[in-house]
């Protein structure tokens, strides 16, 4: 198997505010139809779904490794994202023995966790 990428699915409580959240912070939205966009950023993406099941959107999570780490977060943090969207919430970076992350909730509550390895 030689695998070319990865693509997960994601759910969504209000599909069009959340394309304009992924728009918003970045992402390409590459592909829709009415019920499914996919969003690309630098190569990588998903798909989000225009499905609202609760149990699927809760335990959702996604890591994005990125190397500039603060200087993303602060970007992130001018975009008053907690402003424009009511459910999103950003944290600040938190550093493990593995790495660093900071934690972004997107409108509908998928987690992502936005890191970089340790070298």
């Amino acid at each position: 198997m030689t695998p070319k990428g990865i693509r997960p699915f994601i759910g969504s409580d209000d599909f069009e505010q959340s394309k304009d959240f992924y728009r918003l912070i970045g992402f390409t939205e590459n592909w829709s139809s009415t019920n499914m966009s996919y969003f690309d950023l630098g190569g990588f993406g998903f798909y989000l779904q225009d499905a609202d099941v609760e149990d699927w959107i809760n335990n959702t999570m996604l890591f994005l490794e990125i190397e500039d780490l603060e200087n993303i977060l602060e970007h992130l943090k001018s975009l008053d994202l907690q402003d424009r969207f009511k459910k999103v919430r950003l944290s600040e970076i938190v550093h493990n023995n593995w790495g660093s992350e900071f934690f972004l909730h997107d409108p509908s509550g998928i987690l992502w966790h936005i890191g970089r390895f340790a070298k």
